[in-house]
């Protein structure tokens, strides 16, 4: 059952969810992880990821919740971008579908703040992470709020808290395109 503390935190990996969790807990907010990212490739990274974000929830009493690997739906979302650089419309169209799919969740179990790690990355844009939240969110009737969490050695005290923890750490985006 949500309360007014609840933000619903789209995720991409334990990683960048560890920074986050304290500074939102820090702000009052009682976070609560989704998991969608159909952009991740081969589905064997999917599900690593997902266990390293689960055994980092259950460490810090986290509820998270996951949704089915769908990577068509990534592919069709970026259909004609594929061959776009990383930092490109690619990007925001993917960072729209995992957010919009974020939005329509916290709408449909009570939740009325959503956010993203996505911006704990340094090699991600905030401003297009947060054009597309805004976007997603305003559309779904929930509100989406802006955390650059790379801000204020965000991405360093990240990288520490995953080394300390032990986390796995992946060396790309998640999409086959950001391999290249």
């Amino acid at each position: 059952m949500p309360n007014k503390n609840n933000i619903l935190v789209h995720a991409c990996c334990g990683v960048c969810f560890s920074y986050p969790l304290i500074l939102l807990r820090e702000l009052g907010y009682e976070p609560i992880v989704y998991f969608a990212n159909p952009n991740i490739y081969p589905e064997d990274e999917f599900q690593r990821r997902f266990l390293e974000l689960e055994k980092y929830c259950k460490a810090n009493n986290v509820q998270l919740v996951k949704e089915e690997y769908s990577h068509n739906t990534f592919l069709n979302a970026i259909k004609g971008l594929e061959m776009l650089p990383e930092k490109s419309e690619r990007c925001k169209k993917c960072f729209y579908l995992r957010l919009s799919s974020a939005a329509i969740f916290a709408k449909k179990s009570g939740i009325d703040k959503v956010t993203t790690t996505l911006s704990v990355s340094p090699h991600k844009i905030s401003k297009d992470i947060f054009e597309m939240g805004k976007k997603a969110c305003l559309l779904y009737g929930v509100e989406f709020l802006e955390f650059d969490f790379k801000k204020k050695d965000g991405f360093k005290k990240t990288s520490k808290i995953a080394y300390e923890f032990g986390m796995y750490r992946q060396r790309y985006c998640g999409c086959e395109f950001s391999l290249r």
